[in-house]
């Protein structure tokens, strides 16, 4: 992974006591609330439902056990509400039936973000000294600005991989680290980047996608994708490059923003992403994102132009960790001994097809620990369980790990030998579930519990679901599936993109669930991007985990040999989905629906 330089460390150091500066006088009213807000935002600071929450920026993904111990430290130091806000907080939610909110925890987000729902913003400044330590920040993982850029978890060690995307994401990220042009754009700004022949990590869904390929030349560049986004209204990013040479990657980064930044709607948050200036101008914002590129390069010289020796310097800091505890252990030896050890326990060879994934070394193994399980939200992690976490990096993984796209955490450097050692751990920390890709391995945003933006809470909707199917031979049955849960139409918890969504509505002050089906993240099992679509009416929360029972056993019934659930849903059409789902509402809710 990245090694930060010395400037990298002094830069962040700077930027914390500059934010410790900013508290002090805010708190000592020398520095207004307003003047304060955007301050806080960019340094990854929200006021939520009852608490701060803080964003930590995780750069497309990768970890190391130094940062997860510091993460596990802010848990259990920080990651704590003062009483009465703790008590406000369970009374507001428990009139809702919430009865467990969980603190001294991080809560790993879609954007491979860490994510704090407690700690005070008195004790703000000391956290953001303490992340700085380990070089990690909360910089640009909130406010109207160029977020965290992500990419595939498998990055640089995918089999399908064309080329490492990770330097092009080091390298934008450096770049668009408190850019001044593009601070205070007219709302957020996401980047995500797949060097892959598969994408994984949903381009299409991004104000910018971009896909690393070489063309028949042999020559790296990228397709370039603008306009994608969810929220209330979902858009799949739209082709403006077929093909954009590597080292102008910055430059037409920045047509397509500063086009963005001075025609993009500032009168109405509603209209003011990039997927509403492109879908609106259609071929004229590709018009001058092309024009503006023009005269960045040939006018202005293309002063963001990389070159060749500056993409080797990042480059450079990618390459392989050395694992000289089992370089002597032959091939031959270690997978014999995994197809014995496979033989000897099948819930090992289970934990083999679902959990672990090729390498492009063929000696060693890329593995995903599951947190998704029964009494944590999904993606939720303790301090407890960070510090185990960060010991199976270091004794497993070359101390680096991925945060992953779906809420979970990858080690990529995991050799065939130590597969059986790896498994028997992760269980004892229980994060060895064989759930990956199938219904509980769901996607869920924290919800009306923690957020003041949503309209219904989403973690008792996935505990539901999570404790419904815990039988693994049904799961596997049912087969891989993507289930997304967000509690408001900003789509956090990436519903539109589920191949089955459900989202969190408002009707008369109580909480009801729309549910989709249909939708798809790019990926290989999912196939094009596209928006699922709403079955019925809204649902009650008691009604959510029966009508989606009734959806897949529908699925069951009606599916062919070997049909996936998404295949099946577009071969039968909807109707039959509606139906089951209609028949499985409650009469309560069918009389409230009708009032």
């Amino acid at each position: 992974m990245y090694q930060y330089t010395e400037f990298d460390t002094a830069f962040l150091n700077q930027r914390a006591a500059q934010f410790r500066d900013q508290l002090e006088r805010w708190q000592a009213g020398k520095l207004p609330e307003d003047d304060f807000r955007p301050l806080r935002l960019q340094n990854g600071w929200y006021v939520q439902r009852y608490a701060p929450m803080l964003r930590v920026a995780i750069p497309y993904g990768e970890v190391s056990s130094q940062q997860i111990r510091v993460l596990a430290r802010i848990a259990r130091e920080y990651d704590e509400p003062e009483a009465e806000v703790f008590k406000a907080a369970m009374e507001g939610q428990g009139k809702l039936g919430t009865t467990f909110l969980p603190t001294h925890c991080a809560h790993f987000t879609t954007r491979t973000n860490v994510q704090f729902n407690w700690i005070p913003l008195s004790k703000s400044a000391d956290v953001m000294e303490l992340l700085a330590s380990a070089n990690l920040h909360g910089i640009q993982t909130s406010g109207n600005c160029i977020r965290n850029t992500t990419t595939d978890a498998l990055a640089g060690v995918a089999i399908d991989e064309i080329v490492d995307p990770r330097p092009y994401a080091e390298i934008l990220r450096q770049w668009t680290t408190l850019h001044p042009e593009f601070a205070f754009l007219p709302r957020k700004f996401k980047i995500a980047i797949s060097g892959a022949q598969e994408d994984r990590a949903a381009t299409g869904w991004h104000d910018v996608g971009l896909h690393v390929l070489k063309n028949e030349a042999g020559e790296i560049g990228f397709k370039v994708f603008v306009g994608g986004g969810m929220g209330r209204t979902p858009v799949i990013g739209t082709v403006i490059r077929e093909f954009l040479p590597w080292n102008q990657i910055m430059n037409y980064i920045e047509a397509i923003v500063r086009v963005y930044n001075e025609l993009g709607r500032r009168d109405n948050k509603y209209k003011a992403r990039i997927k509403i200036l492109v879908k609106a101008e259609g071929q004229a914002y590709i018009d001058a994102v092309e024009e503006e590129f023009r005269q960045i390069v040939q006018v202005d010289g293309g002063p963001h132009t990389i070159p060749q020796a500056e993409f080797d310097r990042v480059a450079a800091c990618f390459v392989d960790p050395a694992l000289p505890e089992i370089a002597d252990v032959k091939p031959s030896d270690a997978e014999q001994a995994l197809v014995e050890n496979a033989a000897r326990h099948p819930a090992f060879a289970r934990w083999i097809s679902r959990n672990v994934h090729q390498h492009r070394n063929p000696q060693l193994r890329a593995v995903t620990l599951s947190f998704k399980r029964t009494g944590q939200a999904p993606g939720d992690a303790s301090g407890d369980q960070l510090d185990a976490l960060a010991q199976l990096m270091d004794t497993y993984s070359a101390g680096e790990a991925r945060i992953t796209h779906d809420q979970n955490v990858m080690l990529p450097w995991v050799h065939v030998s130590q597969l059986f050692a790896l498994w028997q751990n992760a269980k004892a920390l229980g994060v060895a579930s064989t759930n990956v890709a199938l219904l509980t391995d769901m996607i869920a945003c924290p919800g009306g519990d923690f957020c003041a933006l949503a309209n219904a809470r989403s973690l008792p909707i996935a505990e539901a679901i999570t404790q419904r199917y815990q039988d693994l031979d049904e799961l596997d049955d049912i087969g891989d599936i993507d289930l997304h849960i967000s509690g408001c139409i900003n789509s956090c918890g990436h519903h539109h993109s589920g191949h089955i969504g459900i989202l969190g509505v408002d009707k008369d002050g109580k909480e009801w669930y729309q549910v989709t089906l249909g939708g798809s993240d790019g990926s290989t099992l999912s196939g094009d991007n596209q928006a699922g679509k709403v079955i019925g009416p809204s649902f009650s929360a008691a009604e959510v985990p029966d009508v989606l029972e009734a959806v897949l056993s529908t699925y069951r019934d009606l599916r062919e040999p070997g049909e996936r659930f998404i295949d099946a849903v577009r071969r039968i059409g909807l109707d039959p989905f509606k139906e089951a789902g209609k028949a499985a509402r409650h009469p309560a809710s069918e009389e409230a629906e009708i009032a």
